[in-house]
C-alpha cells in the first residue's frame, strides 16, 4: 500500500464522531481514557496544584530521571528502523517517539492512542517542528481499523501492559509487514521492592495495569505470533537515582555488570525485546 492511500485510511479513521467513538470501547477501555487524559493533561505541574496531590498522580516521574541508558538504546532502534519506512508510534501518548521517527526520516509515522488528549498534544508538538510526514489518531491499539500490513516497524513504549495482548498482538501481526519489527520498552514483574512501590501508590495505576505488568510469560505467548529478536534488561539498581540522582553514575555502572548475570537480570525494573513477524516461505521454497 502506498503512503498516499494509508493517508486516505487514516482520513476514514478521524471521522469517526465522538460518540460513535465512545460507544465502540468497553468499560475497561474507557477507564484507560479517562486515566490516560488526565496523565497527559500538560497543565498537570507541581506549580498548579498542591505537592500531596501531584505526589499522588505523578509522584512516579522523577525515577524516569533514571531511564537514560535505556531510552538511548530506544532511540537508536528507531534512528535504525525508522528512515524510508512507515512506522508506527502504537499508544503514542505525547508522541515524543513518533516525531523522532519523523526526524529520523520515515515516509510516514502514524501515532494512535487512545487518548484524545493525547493525540491534541502530539499533533500541536509535531506541527511545531514543521513534521510533515506524522498522522496522529484517535484509535483503539486493540482494534486499529488500520490496513493488514501496512507498516514496517511499530515502537511500544510502556504500554503493553493497558492491554489486553489476546487482542494486541494479533492486531499487531495483522498490521504488520512480514520481515518487519516491533520494540517493546516494558516494566517488568519480578523485582519485590518494585512491586511493593505499585502496590503502595495505586493512584499511578489503572486496575488492569496493576494486574498486568508483564513477565516472560507474555514473552512465551508473543512466541504464538512472532519470533523474538534481541531482549535486554535494565535498571537493576538505577532507578534509585531518581529519588538519590547523585547515585546514578555509580548505579548505571553496577547495572551494566548485573544486567548481564542471568536470573538477576530478572529484577530489573524495565526490559525491551523485539518482535518480529515472520517471511513467510513460498511453497517453491519447501
Amino acid at each position: 500500500m502506498d503512503v498516499e492511500t494509508l493517508r486516505q485510511e487514516l482520513d476514514k479513521l478521524s471521522l469517526m464522531t465522538n460518540s460513535e467513538w465512545l460507544q465502540s470501547l468497553n468499560d475497561r477501555k474507557l477507564a484507560e481514557l479517562e486515566f490516560h487524559n488526565r496523565v497527559r493533561d500538560q497543565r498537570a505541574t507541581l506549580d498548579e496544584m498542591p505537592k500531596d496531590t501531584y505526589e499522588k498522580f505523578y509522584g512516579n516521574r522523577k525515577y524516569y530521571s533514571a531511564t537514560r541508558r535505556s531510552n538511548e538504546y530506544i532511540r537508536k532502534w528507531i534512528d535504525r528502523h525508522a528512515p524510508g519506512r512507515v512506522f508506527l508510534d502504537y499508544a503514542c501518548g505525547n508522541g515524543g517517539m513518533a516525531r523522532q521517527a519523523a526526524h529520523a526520516g520515515a515516509k510516514l509515522v502514524i501515532g494512535l492512542d487512545i487518548s484524545d488528549v493525547s493525540v491534541a498534544n502530539a499533533k500541536k508538538a509535531a506541527a511545531a517542528e514543521g513534521l510533515s510526514n506524522t498522522y496522529f489518531v484517535q484509535a483503539d491499539a486493540e482494534n486499529t481499523r488500520l490496513p493488514d500490513g501496512c507498516v514496517d516497524a511499530v515502537m511500544c513504549s510502556g504500554m503493553l501492559h493497558h492491554l489486553d495482548l489476546s487482542y494486541a498482538f494479533p492486531e499487531l501481526r495483522r498490521i504488520l509487514k512480514p520481515g518487519g519489527r516491533i520494540l517493546a520498552g516494558e516494566a517488568l514483574d519480578y523485582n519485590p521492592l518494585i512491586k511493593l512501590y505499585r502496590l503502595v501508590t495505586p493512584s499511578m495505576r489503572t486496575e488492569w495495569e496493576k494486574a498486568h505488568i508483564l513477565s516472560l510469560k507474555d514473552i512465551a505467548f508473543a512466541r504464538r505470533f512472532f519470533e523474538i529478536g534481541e531482549m535486554r534488561f535494565w535498571h537493576i539498581t538505577g532507578y534509585v537515582g531518581g529519588k538519590f540522582p547523585a547515585l546514578l553514575p555509580a548505579l548505571d555502572s553496577l547495572d551494566r555488570v548485573l544486567e548481564r548475570i542471568p536470573l538477576v537480570q530478572l529484577m530489573a525494573w524495565i526490559f525491551t525485546f523485539e518482535l518480529i513477524r515472520p517471511v513467510a516461505i513460498s511453497a517453491s521454497e519447501t
